[in-house]
């Protein structure tokens, strides 16, 4: 099987973002664009302005994680910068999920949704086959570098098998500590989109040709 790689933006060289993303469209299979509006999580990173800035340089998908309180107000100006998937977190939606999940899908975009890991998958089991993307957080939400949270990869083993049992076409996406010290474990529980920031990615090597090699490896020997 060939897994998706989306690295996360808000984990690159920021100085250094022509080149980075030159090198991103060239080898990755989508970017991911983390937004947080310091309640929901204590941190701000990106921002619609942010996507409307990459959006002309880049061909490829836009996988936007809406870490905020209220998605409804940032799904509209997300949409109109480009974003390709909108993914709010089910926490944030369940007083009125088919009503988000409506509006994303009439805007024309793709609709994912995120869990934490403390919510089950029970949480979303009523729209399972609305959505286009389910991300597993692997670590608790707002920062890089957390160390993996284990108990996730049955998580990930359910999604895959109520995505067999249904005949459902969700992507099983995992956000957290995505590296060579969890590439096996999550590859064999059903993963099958893998977001890589700083310790799977950008940290390998300041040159970022280099570092994608070196995380391909990784990967080619945990398979």
């Amino acid at each position: 099987m060939k897994y998706q790689i989306s690295p996360s933006l808000m984990c690159m060289n920021l100085m250094d973002i022509r080149q980075q993303l030159a090198v991103l469209n060239r080898r990755a299979d989508m970017l991911h664009i983390d937004i947080m509006d310091g309640h929901y999580v204590k941190n701000i990173t990106l921002s619609p302005f942010f996507i409307e800035q990459i959006r002309p340089h880049t061909s490829l998908l836009l996988d936007v994680h809406l870490m905020v309180e209220n998605p409804t107000d940032f799904i509209d100006p997300i949409a109109r910068a480009g974003a390709d998937f909108i993914c709010p977190h089910a926490e944030t939606i369940n007083r009125d999920a088919f009503r988000v999940i409506n509006q994303i899908r009439a805007l024309g975009k793709k609709v994912g949704v995120v869990l934490n890991p403390a919510t089950p998958v029970e949480f979303i089991r009523h729209y399972l086959h609305l959505l286009d993307k389910i991300t597993v957080m692997t670590v608790d939400p707002g920062y890089a570098g957390q160390p993996f949270i284990p108990e996730m990869l049955e998580k990930i083993r359910q999604l895959r098998d109520l995505k067999r049992q249904q005949n459902l076409s969700y992507l099983i996406e995992i956000d957290g500590s995505c590296n060579q010290r969890t590439y096996r474990d999550l590859m064999g529980a059903g993963a099958e989109v893998l977001i890589v920031g700083s310790s799977g990615l950008f940290n390998l090597d300041p040159d970022l040709e280099t570092a994608w090699e070196k995380m391909l490896d990784q990967m080619r020997q945990a398979a």
